[in-house]
This record gives structure tokens, C-alpha cells and sequence, in this order.
């Protein structure tokens, strides 16, 4: 009726132009009504999660927990993609193809939340050592939006066009878990995407809000190991020694100066010694000192100028401290490196004008780059070179936040023990986020 009325007084054209925009803008109403009904069995989904996390590489039961649920949502799914990687895709007719990603790895950590859901859980890790296991980053989270979105997605297809790639992707926390995908044949086997989106929960933000970063989000991650060598010997008897311990100090002294007065003020780097060890008792000078730093950078060339400089400062105080050249301190690169996320800027956005359409400009913030590290970036470094977006979505409670800022007291951060987003307005923000995005990039045309 309304279609026969509008077309009677305006051209055909604009009067269905009128309805399709009069019927997108209800689209935030039935997704927020839609969230808030299916909002108890999410809210279990999450709970149950998080009270059963697994470890990198380990994430078995979570990964047929993640399948399960996207079949039931409609999707076409394929499971032990790249280890323990779930696929889920969803052709909706002609348009774009939109990845969506969340991770599904836990941490050996000890949770000391105090929930009544809280994981209990103890494992042996890929050493095999007995740890505690925990979601203290926030996994669980992003599973349950990444349900949710799959369950809004498929049941708005009238309003969309498109496929979408939905990828449980494992082992973030190594660092690898999206490389063994691609290598495993994730943009060969399924359909390419033209575009990728993928967030991380925050308690630097507050719950109902999301965040988003022009360009570089997250940094480069490199682990840099150093062997000091020297010539052992008696504590009382030093000048027959080349002591590691003295040279491994200055070492650490003097890697301090690479930032401060070798990277360019603007320039973001950090180079963190994490381990320092050597030496068995009180009165011996040991043979060696070992060392475990992180670095952290955003460009290719302070990355590659980090790791040149510590090599030269490690030799140049060895030479100076008289150490034999056959005892040279040993720098290795060690372990997979993250890249940094570079988030694409029409992409970007796109989404921060979809996003903001739905919650409002009051739920939406900027963020500033962080030096943490994330394998997101690897969807984008592939020769199909795909334009990304990854955002943050608030998980703090309102008033913690509010009086964290006025004391100047942090919240417990990601990876800590006591890290508890605050459960469903972070859920539901994520998954209205989500949506809107997605139905922005798969929009009919």
C-alpha cells in the first residue's frame, strides 16, 4: 500500500528509494530487539567459555563449540582449517565477500575474578608443564559477538547481498594461528574476501562504546634472545675472569639509549628486556648471561633498526670489556614475529560511519595506536593484499571506568587475572557494531 502510494505522487524511483531507506533505518530496532531475545542463550554461550577455556594450538572442544553454533546459524562450515580453525561461509547472492574473524585461544593464567563461572581449568601446555588456563584476553567475547553477528547476519539476508567468511581462527596468542589458515589454504579453498574486519575487547573504553584507530592499531612484536659470554671463574678472583654478569648489565644499560636517541622523536619503539639470567652461586662468576627482550615497533625500518642496533651494542661492549672474539654475545631472532594492523582508511571509514549510524556519535571514540601486538595483520599481508578494520570494543564498566580515571587507578588490563569485562552491553555493543558494519559493506546496491 504504502509502495502504491508513494509511486502515485512521485517518481517510481525515488518512492522505492524513500521505502528502501525508511526500512534500513529500522533495521537497528530489529537487530537491538533481535540481540536482547537471544540474549540468554549468548550470554550461557559466553559462560560457558569462558568457564572451559583451552590453550593455543589446544582448542578443540572450543573450536566444535564454534562450528556447532555456525551451522545452526545457516552456514556452510569447514573445521580443522590450519590445526583447529573453523570456516563458516554464507552465500547470499551477488556482492562483495566480507571476512569476519574472531580468535579462540585462552592464556596460562590463574583466574582470580572471583566469578561464579570462573575456569577452574588445568592443562598440560605443548612442553607439557601443568598450567592453569584462562580467557584473561578476552576470547571468550569475541566468540559470543562473532555468534551473535552470524545469527543477525543470517537472518537479515533480505537485506543484504554478498558472501561472508566467518574464520575461528586459533593459537592468536602465538602468533601463528593465522598464518597456519592462509597456509592451509583459507583464500584458496574458500571464497576471497574483499574485505576484512576483526575487534578486540578493552577496558580502556567503557561498555556500550567502541573505539577506532586511523592506520596503525596495534605494532610490530619481535623476541629477541641474547647469550652473553665470557670467561668464568672464582667471585674473589675477578681479574681472571671476563665477567658476563658486569657486561650482560651494561648491555641492558646501553639498549636503553637505542629509542631515546636513535629512533626519531614520532617514532614509536620500544625495546623491553623481559629475563635476566646467569649465575648458580654467590661466589662464581659464571660463563654466561642470557637475556630475553621484547621489541616493539610500527614501520619496517625501526623494526629492522632495532634488531641491527642491538646486535652492534651487544658486540660493541663485549669488545670493549676485552671478551675474546670467539665469545661474542649471540643475538637471535626468535619464535613468529606479529606485524603490525594497519587499518585501511576508506575501509575504516565506512565502518566508523556505519557503527556510529547505529550507536550514536556519544558510543564512539578515537584511539590511539598501541604498542600490544596481534596476527589480524596477516589477513592483509597476503598478495591479495585485503583492506582491514580492526576496532576496539569497550568492555569496562561504566563507573569502574569513571573512577579508575579519577584516581588515576588502572583496571585490571588484558592477561591479567582479574580481567572482567563487563558482560552484556560489551556483547551487545559487539554484535550491533558488527552487524552494522557488515550490512554496510554487503549493502544491495
Amino acid at each position: 500500500m504504502l509502495i502504491l502510494l508513494l509511486r502515485s505522487i512521485l517518481p517510481a524511483s525515488f518512492a522505492v528509494a524513500i521505502l528502501v531507506a525508511r526500512l534500513a533505518a529500522a533495521v537497528p530496532d530489529t537487530v537491538a530487539a533481535s540481540i536482547s531475545a537471544q540474549y540468554p542463550s549468548l550470554e550461557a554461550l559466553y559462560k560457558d567459555l569462558h568457564a572451559h577455556p583451552e590453550l593455543s594450538l589446544q582448542e578443540e572442544k572450543t573450536a566444535a563449540r564454534v562450528a556447532a553454533e555456525l551451522r545452526a546459524a545457516g552456514f556452510e562450515v569447514t573445521e580443522k582449517c590450519g590445526g583447529t580453525g573453523v570456516v563458516g561461509v554464507l552465500r547470499n547472492g551477488p556482492g562483495p565477500t566480507l571476512l569476519i574473524r574472531t580468535d579462540m585461544d585462552a592464556l596460562p593464567v590463574k583466574e582470580e575474578t572471583g566469578l561464579p563461572y570462573a575456569s577452574t581449568v588445568r592443562t598440560l601446555n605443548l612442553s607439557g608443564t601443568d598450567v592453569p588456563v584462562m580467557h584473561a584476553c578476552g576470547h571468550d567475547v569475541h566468540m559470543t559477538v562473532f555468534i551473535g553477528t552470524a545469527r543477525m547476519l543470517s537472518g537479515l539476508k533480505d537485506t543484504w547481498s554478498g558472501t561472508l567468511v566467518l574464520v575461528g581462527q586459533p593459537a592468536e596468542e602465538l602468533i601463528v594461528g593465522a598464518r597456519n589458515m592462509l597456509t592451509a589454504g583459507l583464500y584458496r579453498k574458500f571464497p576471497k574476501p574483499d574485505f576484512a574486519i576483526g575487534l578486540h575487547d578493552t577496558p580502556l573504553f567503557a561498555a556500550g562504546s567502541v573505539a577506532f584507530t586511523d592506520g596503525f592499531v596495534t605494532a610490530n612484536s619481535d623476541s629477541v634472545d641474547i647469550v652473553v659470554r665470557g670467561i668464568g671463574g672464582h667471585g674473589a678472583a675477578p681479574e681472571y675472569t671476563k665477567d658476563p654478569i658486569v657486561l650482560a648489565s651494561q648491555i641492558v644499560l646501553a639498549l636503553q639509549t637505542i629509542v631515546s636517541r636513535e629512533i626519531r622523536p614520532g617514532d614509536r619503539a620500544v625495546v623491553t628486556v623481559g629475563t635476566i639470567n646467569g649465575g648458580t652461586k654467590n661466589n662464581i662468576i659464571p660463563s654466561e648471561v642470557k637475556l630475553q627482550l621484547t621489541l616493539r615497533s610500527y614501520s619496517a625500518e625501526v623494526r629492522e633498526h632495532l634488531v641491527a642496533s642491538i646486535r652492534r651494542i651487544c658486540r660493541g661492549e663485549a669488545i670493549a670489556a676485552g671478551v675474546p672474539d670467539d665469545l661474542m654475545p649471540i643475538v637471535t631472532v626468535v619464535g613468529a614475529s606479529a606485524e603490525a594492523v594497519s587499518n585501511d582508511p576508506a575501509l575504516t571509514k565506512r565502518v566508523r560511519a556505519a557503527v556510529t549510524g547505529w550507536l550514536g556519535a556519544d558510543h564512539v571514540e578515537t584511539s590511539e595506536p598501541i604498542m600490544g601486538s596481534e596476527d589480524f595483520s596477516q589477513y592483509g599481508k597476503t598478495v591479495e593484499r585485503v583492506p582491514l578494520c580492526f576496532f576496539w570494543l569497550g568492555a569496562a564498566a561504566p563507573e569502574g571506568l569513571a573512577e579508575s580515571r579519577r584516581t588515576g587507578v588502572p583496571l585490571p588490563f588484558l592477561h591479567s587475572s582479574k580481567y572482567a569485562p563487563d558482560t552484556e552491553p560489551t556483547i551487545k555493543t559487539g554484535i550491533a557494531a558488527m552487524t552494522a558494519a557488515a550490512l554496510d559493506i554487503l549493502a544491495k546496491n
